[in-house]
């Protein structure tokens, strides 16, 4: 069975934006919040998930993370509330 991969956007304390790959999203949030994640978000604890997304494969989540990190904050934005749950 193949592992599942995930892109992550995260909200930091100071309201920016965070994207990122795992195949173990919980795990990698606790990490960033013990504040041994990602130099960008040690001084910006505690970070929350706003956007996850499922990839078939570790290539194609890189290349999603990739192309995540070239969207403005605007279009990130609209991104995480379209994957929002209508009422």
């Amino acid at each position: 069975m193949e592992k599942k991969w995930f892109v992550y956007i995260l909200r930091c304390r100071d309201h920016t934006l965070y994207t990122g790959m795992t195949d173990d999203v919980q795990r990698r949030v606790e990490v960033h919040n013990s504040g041994k994640g990602a130099k960008y978000t040690r001084g910006r604890t505690p970070v929350q998930v706003v956007f996850i997304e499922e990839c078939e494969s570790y290539s194609a989540a890189l290349k999603r993370e990739y192309a995540i990190k070239q969207l403005s904050r605007q279009q990130k934005q609209a991104l995480i509330e379209e994957k929002l749950p209508k009422p």
